[in-house]
C-alpha cells in the first residue's frame, strides 16, 4: 500500500469517526454541526483530517468544555477503526495527558508507518511517546 493509500485510509477513518460521533447526537444536530463547521469555521468535511487543530478549536467554540466529550467519542471511534494498541509505561496513578490533536497525530503516524514497519505498539512513558515493534 503506498503513502497516498495510507493517507486515504487515515482520512476515511477520521471522517467516519467524526460522523459517528456527530450521529450519536442526532441527525439534525449532525447536519447543523457540519453546516456550522463549513460556513462559520470554513472547515469542510473533506478538509477535516488535515485541519484537526482548527476542528478542535471549532468544537470548543461551539460546545465549550463539552467539546472534550465529543473529542473522546471521536477518539474512541478512531481507536476501533485503526485497531491500535497502547501500553502505558508509568505509574498507574498518572494518566498520560494527550490532547485531541496529539492523539490524532499519533494515529496518523501509526497509519502512515504501518506498511513500512508492520504492526507496532505505542508506548507512552510519562508523557513521552515512543514506538516499539511487536
Amino acid at each position: 500500500m503506498n503513502e497516498k493509500n495510507h493517507c486515504e485510509k487515515f482520512n476515511n477513518a477520521i471522517q467516519d469517526s467524526v460522523d459517528e460521533a456527530f450521529s450519536s447526537l442526532g441527525e439534525l444536530v449532525k447536519n447543523s454541526l457540519y453546516f456550522h463547521l463549513e460556513h462559520k469555521f470554513l472547515i469542510s468535511k473533506q478538509e477535516l483530517p488535515n485541519r484537526i487543530a482548527d476542528f478542535s478549536d471549532a468544537l470548543e467554540r461551539i460546545f465549550g468544555q463539552g467539546a472534550k466529550y465529543i473529542e473522546l467519542l471521536i477518539m474512541k471511534n478512531l481507536y476501533l477503526k485503526v485497531n491500535c494498541s497502547y501500553k502505558w509505561e508509568g505509574p498507574k496513578w498518572l494518566v498520560p495527558q494527550l490532547t485531541f490533536k496529539e492523539y490524532v497525530e499519533l494515529i496518523r503516524i501509526r497509519c502512515e508507518d504501518e506498511e513500512r514497519i508492520g504492526k507496532f505498539e505505542m508506548i507512552v512513558d510519562a508523557g513521552e511517546r515512543q514506538e516499539q515493534r511487536k
